[in-house]
């Protein structure tokens, strides 16, 4: 284990002073890098850890923000900021496009090795980015299997890996099947996997309603319907998630 050095960056998008969350492995050479993406509640401590646990591999990770430094309890509140930028491409890659200039200004970060992941709407701005025709090694998606404008998924260069609950009403089996559609028409390397059982955000721990994870662990916080956390099917997700970098991005010993 590698060890890692954490700040907070800030940098402008979509009107708003957002809030990252960069991390570094040791030494002074040039990395491969990842983004990370938040779900649409926003930028908690569960993504801060999963930059810092892809630092502790070797990557500079950078967990963006979307939402201005903000993390929505109101399932109201969050919804009435993510649909609209969810049913907006430009904006979302807007967004990606500003966390991107933040790990390219990272002398840490080797330019021609980023890939993109994230989680809900901060997957969803991963594959916009892929759409848009970013030069990235790889989009690693979970509860993300959003479809974009016709013919933009012919752009994306990169293996995109997506993964879904079974039983995500969200994520629905026609969702799945639009998105696989897409991909397929469109020559891109990719995969869907469905993890059985597991519903909407089945990756994130429940939490308390400052955004904390909860320590006992039940949610404090008011949720969407279809929402559960599976911790085996969390784990399981995140391995992919490290196997697909380990495969598109190596890390040099």
């Amino acid at each position: 284990m590698t060890e890692v050095t954490t700040r907070s960056v800030e940098y402008p998008a979509d009107g708003l002073t957002m809030v990252g969350h960069l991390a570094r492995p040791a030494g002074v050479g040039r990395r491969p890098a990842v983004l990370v993406g938040p779900e649409g509640t926003g930028l908690n401590d569960f993504q801060r850890r999963r930059a810092d646990a892809l630092a502790e591999l070797g990557y500079v990770a950078l967990a963006f923000d979307i939402h201005g430094g903000r993390w929505f309890s109101d399932p109201e509140e969050m919804l009435a900021r993510c649909m609209p930028l969810l049913a907006d491409p430009d904006r979302m890659r807007d967004i990606g496009h500003a966390a991107l200039d933040v790990l390219h200004a990272e002398p840490r970060t080797d330019p021609d090795r980023i890939a993109a992941i994230g989680y809900g709407t901060g997957g969803a701005i991963g594959l916009e980015l892929g759409r848009a025709g970013v030069d990235l090694r790889a989009i690693g998606t979970i509860n993300a299997v959003t479809t974009g404008r016709p013919g933009e998924a012919a752009r994306i260069r990169c293996p995109v890996w997506a993964g879904v609950g079974s039983e995500d009403p969200i994520m629905s089996p026609a969702q799945r099947d639009a998105f696989a559609a897409e991909m397929q028409a469109a020559g891109v390397d990719w995969r869907l996997v469905v993890y059985g059982g597991a519903l909407h955000a089945f990756h994130h721990p429940p939490t308390d309603p400052d955004g904390t994870i909860s320590a006992d662990g039940t949610y404090g916080q008011a949720l969407v319907p279809g929402v559960a956390y599976h911790p085996q099917h969390a784990q399981r997700a995140w391995r992919d998630v490290v196997g697909l970098l380990a495969e598109c991005l190596p890390v040099a010993p």
